[in-house]
């Protein structure tokens, strides 16, 4: 199915790695232009050029802190500068730092806030003024199934992907009639190395093998096994398509029917 991605325009931030740099790859192979952004230079080049190298596309590369104030504004100046008006926009960030309630101090939080929440907004911000012209635009926001039900010891996440599907789902209305429609994604456990990261953390505090961590997780899902990033970005690709001109403010869940809620 042709998804009417050739040519276009797309920005995904965090995209050195992980969900970020799969959603990157599958736009670049259906023809878009791509735009990626890490903290690591050197990072988010090579995984520019192994995209161009792998797909043909044109791509480009960007070292921005996307918690700084002027970060995510820059990433998208200079996506502009080299590619053209931005018309797909990947909302991503590293995940924030895990722990409980008593675990997190002030500058945790505020930390989470600015990765998580106004990284977003400063994106949003940047690109929307180019969707607008062009009466046009595909904004999508990478967050996690622990913004529809909260996952023990992930208190930031839970806290700030929630406030980000309430961006979208307010920004959806705000939108809809210039042609841009808004969505956010909620990955599940997906076979990343933030998701090894998780399960080295759970096996040490519980003394069991990260294996073992993997396989309950496996077994909580409807499917029986961990998410591929192919998969995920294989669902991405859509909502960022022509194909999807009808679905906005939705929080589409990619995570092999491990939540339960009907709603």
């Amino acid at each position: 199915m042709d998804l009417g991605l050739a040519d276009k325009v797309a920005c995904v931030a965090a995209a050195s790695a992980g969900l970020g740099f799969a959603v990157a790859r599958r736009l670049a192979a259906e023809g878009a232009r791509v735009a990626l952004c890490s903290r690591d230079q050197s990072r988010v080049q090579d995984a520019a050029a192994r995209i161009a190298r792998e797909t043909g596309a044109q791509t480009t590369a960007v070292a921005c802190d996307l918690a700084s104030p002027d970060g995510p504004a820059r990433f998208v100046e200079e996506a502009r500068g080299a590619l053209g008006p931005v018309e797909l926009l990947v909302c991503n960030a590293g995940g924030p730092a895990a722990g409980t309630f008593d675990e997190l101090d002030d500058a945790a939080w505020e930390r989470a806030f600015q990765l998580t929440l106004m990284s977003a907004v400063r994106l949003i911000r940047a690109a929307l003024p180019d969707m607008r012209d062009r009466r046009f635009g595909r904004i999508l926001a990478i967050t996690s199934i622990s913004a529809r039900e909260p996952v023990d010891g992930l208190l930031l996440s839970n806290a700030f992907r929630a406030a980000v599907t309430g961006l979208v789902k307010t920004l959806s209305r705000e939108v809809g009639r210039e042609g841009v429609t808004v969505n956010a994604i909620m990955p599940g456990y997906t076979a990343t190395e933030r998701l090894q990261e998780l399960a080295r953390g759970i096996a040490a505090r519980e003394h069991i093998e990260p294996t073992q961590v993997y396989e309950r997780w496996a077994q909580q899902t409807a499917v029986g096994r961990i998410a591929t990033v192919e998969e995920f970005a294989a669902t991405a690709a859509f909502l960022l398509s022509d194909k999807a001109s009808s679905v906005t403010g939705a929080a589409v869940p990619v995570d092999g029917g491990w939540l339960r809620s009907i709603v």
